[in-house]
């Protein structure tokens, strides 16, 4: 009976000591899921911060509009505060690499009434179009899916007219 006892226990002992390697083998399964997790989680970041961005440059625009004519002159400068915060009716007031967002442009920026007639308008918008933001990551791809290229950003901003001058 002692003896069948011992051998149970260095049975035991012997498969304890062959799990060495399981280590190494739950990594191996796990590892390319937490790096699909963590690289999703910072392309939606990185996502989120461009549409914030531009979301905030979109109110700046539509603020400054809103309190001046609306005229050539004074969208040409909404949509520069929008590119990079310039306030300048200059076309190529923004240097390149100064934009708020890398790729955007003003072309990318609509300023447009939504109320009431140009001479008066009672509500404006500016707006971010055909502005896509690309991705660091492919995960479409890496997943054998379709490739992630071009997802749309395009927050907009509508604010009373308020001309004060």
């Amino acid at each position: 009976m002692n003896k069948a006892r011992f051998n149970i226990n260095r049975v035991l002992r012997r498969f304890a000591r062959q799990e060495r390697g399981a280590i190494l083998a739950e990594l191996a399964i796990v590892l390319p899921f937490m790096l699909l997790l963590f690289v999703g989680t910072a392309e939606f970041g990185l996502y989120f911060y461009n549409y914030s961005t531009l979301s905030k440059a979109t109110r700046v625009g539509v603020r400054y509009i809103s309190a001046k004519s609306y005229n050539d002159d004074n969208i040409a400068i909404a949509k520069n505060l929008v590119v990079c915060g310039v306030e300048s009716a200059a076309i190529d007031a923004c240097e390149t690499g100064s934009e708020v967002i890398s790729g955007i442009s003003g072309d990318n920026v609509e300023v447009s009434i939504v109320s009431g007639s140009s001479l008066l308008p009672t509500e404006v918008r500016v707006e971010i179009v055909n502005f896509n933001y690309q991705p660091i990551f492919d995960l479409g791809e890496f997943t054998g899916g379709d490739p992630w290229l071009d997802v749309p950003v395009a927050p907009s901003t509508t604010m009373r007219y308020t001309l004060t001058d």
